[in-house]
């Protein structure tokens, strides 16, 4: 009885060692599995990571406006939104790439006055981001409303029509993301940064 028992177990010991751990072999094989599989799967991830890119920079845009609409109410006075080129003043222009300025505008010179209370830096080279030609700069009163023509301030990366955004402020104070229009589109992907 004791010699079928060893046995047993000297059976079990050795199943044991083989199944242990992998060899070189199977190493290379899962390796160049994964290999395959991401040289796969990495052309198609290029056009998700910048539609990702895009939905942030609308995100960034509306949070920003919706903060100094709030800004606007609680303190009872004017604040505007702005294109900026230096980060330090208001820049004449439709193209808000460069990043923009939030801040009190008590002294309608459209500009903020003083230091800036909040500086978004932009995309510089990723994404266009173009506000309506007749309309350059957001300025919110302190009822909430933002006076004037409605803006659209329209968000594409470079060069490409497809997978454009746009954030649209009403009169009202009402903001808003949507899609843009084709005709958005191509006037965003045709400017140059």
């Amino acid at each position: 009885m004791q010699g079928s028992i060893t046995l047993d177990l000297s059976t079990r010991r050795g199943s044991l060692r083989k199944s242990r751990g992998t060899t070189l072999i199977e190493l290379i094989a899962v390796l160049t599995i994964v290999a395959i599989l991401t040289c796969i799967a990495l052309p198609s991830l290029g056009p998700l990571l910048a539609r990702h890119q895009l939905h942030i920079a609308q995100t960034d845009v509306i949070a920003a406006l919706q903060y100094a609409r709030k800004l606007a109410v609680t303190t009872g006075s004017r604040t505007i939104v702005c294109p900026t080129r230096d980060g330090h003043s208001c820049s004449n222009e439709t193209q808000w790439n460069s990043g923009w300025l939030l801040g009190q505008n008590q002294l309608r010179r459209d500009q903020p006055d003083g230091a800036p209370s909040r500086i978004g830096h932009g995309y510089r080279q990723q994404i266009n981001i173009l506000s309506t030609a007749g309309r350059r700069r957001v300025l919110f009163q302190a009822d909430g409303s933002a006076g004037g023509n409605n803006i659209t301030l329209i968000l594409c990366t470079p060069g490409k029509s497809e997978q454009v955004l746009s954030v649209v402020v009403s009169n009202s104070g009402r903001i808003r993301g949507a899609h843009a229009t084709a005709e958005q589109a191509e006037r965003c992907a045709a400017a140059s940064l």
